[in-house]
């Protein structure tokens, strides 16, 4: 069962992209299967995943499948490179969420895990720039906020302050 933070993230995520992509649809989705990739296709998608590639060393596997769109959920502030990949993506739509850069809070740096970490948080100006200079038009954008159950000064700017940033794009023919 998941904890209600990433179960509301889910409920929308899933709502973004339902909106922005109706299913059915065919996606490769950036990283692992993990528990969000199983929610797509219970509402239709046909979904594939990459493997766990560095994508910073191999930004050509997202040239693997043959599919509508590609989606990244949390994907690009782990890249040093996420323009590479940008560029190389044949798919004609994306759809993106991305943490936002907290004023009050530093980079999530995993203490266990050297691999989970960000290399950006961006500002949202930030992530439309990256997409734009890498070829993609955005046709619409969301922020939602990630509130946390705990009590503090921090705690209570989440229940304000955007956190993620959800971007649908599609590539720029000009």
């Amino acid at each position: 069962m998941y904890t209600k933070t990433p179960h509301l993230r889910y409920q929308r995520t899933l709502a973004f992209l339902q909106k922005t992509l109706p299913a059915p649809a065919t996606i490769l989705d950036l990283g692992i299967r993990n528990p969000f990739s199983e929610i797509m296709e219970q509402n239709g998608y046909t979904v594939f995943n990459t493997e766990g590639e560095d994508l910073d060393l191999l930004p050509e596997i997202v040239k693997k499948h043959k599919v509508d769109a590609v989606t990244a959920f949390e994907i690009f502030e782990h890249l040093l490179a996420p323009f590479n990949v940008l560029r190389e993506i044949d798919a004609l739509k994306i759809v993106v969420t991305v943490p936002l850069k907290l004023w009050f809070s530093n980079a999530y740096r995993s203490k266990t895990d050297m691999w989970d970490r960000h290399y950006h948080e961006f500002e949202d100006w930030q992530f439309n720039w990256l997409l734009e200079k890498s070829g993609w038009k955005i046709i619409e954008k969301e922020k939602w906020t990630s509130p946390v159950l705990k009590i503090g000064f921090r705690p209570i700017l989440r229940n304000f302050t955007p956190r993620y940033y959800a971007v649908y794009a599609e590539k720029n023919n000009s």
